[in-house]
């Protein structure tokens, strides 16, 4: 999507501050003892009173509000019986369709006491969005993204986990332009005006890799490692991006 009104611009910040609701209200419920369906659960509950549908039910049929993976899942975790523990690594992924409006967020939360291979990785997914966010202005090109994303996570000893990008988004979840983790020189696309994305830098802590589980649904690393992931949904402007989805 390319915003082009104001009224526009008004749709996606109110989708986007329901998408900052949920993700806090799970942030604050997510405790050892807490099972991953309780905390879809609380998540529900909280985007139905803003009057927000789950754009991945929606869209794809997923069997649950959001989207939650822990330890090695790296993404589309289903949310269900697994009781969350001290030291695990959870991934609370966050997409909302309010009046025609979708925006799309996740982070990553260390569970105390976390260990610190764990926090690092959750604070290198972190950092490869704040040098993501340098470039990503009008003119600057989808690979210069890729590129400071890429460059970040290497310098910190982690693995971007390749085929798993962000995206245009606006109207549904996944729209045009691709927008990779790393470097890729055919991805030339300028960065225009009013364009809606996300970045979400993926990051595995040993392994670029992943597998599918038999659910058809759930992502985890190949070999087994932690993975993190941190994702907004912005606006392509002259200066910094609009980020929708961060207060």
């Amino acid at each position: 999507m390319s915003i082009e009104t104001h009224d526009e611009l008004e749709g996606m910040k109110r989708a986007g501050r329901v998408v900052r609701m949920v993700i806090r209200a799970m942030e604050k419920a997510l405790r050892p003892g807490v099972t991953t369906a309780e905390l879809d659960e609380v998540g529900g509950r909280v985007m139905h009173r803003e009057g927000g549908r789950s754009a991945p039910k929606m869209v794809y049929g997923f069997p649950g509000e959001v989207l939650i993976s822990v330890n090695d899942e790296v993404v589309h975790g289903i949310p269900g019986s697994r009781v969350i523990q001290a030291g695990d690594l959870v991934k609370l992924d966050v997409t909302v369709d309010k009046d025609g409006y979708v925006a799309d967020a996740a982070v990553t939360v260390p569970v105390a006491p976390a260990p610190e291979r764990a926090l690092k990785l959750a604070a290198c997914a972190r950092a490869a969005f704040a040098r993501a966010m340098e470039v990503a202005r009008v003119g600057n090109r989808v690979n210069d993204i890729g590129r400071a994303v890429e460059d970040e996570v290497r310098r910190r000893g982690f693995r971007v986990i390749r085929d798993l990008n962000g995206h245009g988004i606006g109207r549904t979840i996944h729209e045009e332009p691709s927008i990779p983790n790393y470097f890729d020189p055919r991805l030339t696309r300028r960065l225009t005006e009013g364009l809606v994305i996300t970045v979400e830098p993926i990051v595995g802590e040993t392994s670029g890799r992943f597998v599918e589980d038999p659910d058809g649904w759930t992502l985890r690393t190949e070999d087994g490692g932690l993975a993190a992931h941190y994702e907004h949904t912005l606006v392509i402007t002259r200066g910094k991006p609009i980020l929708l989805t961060a207060a």
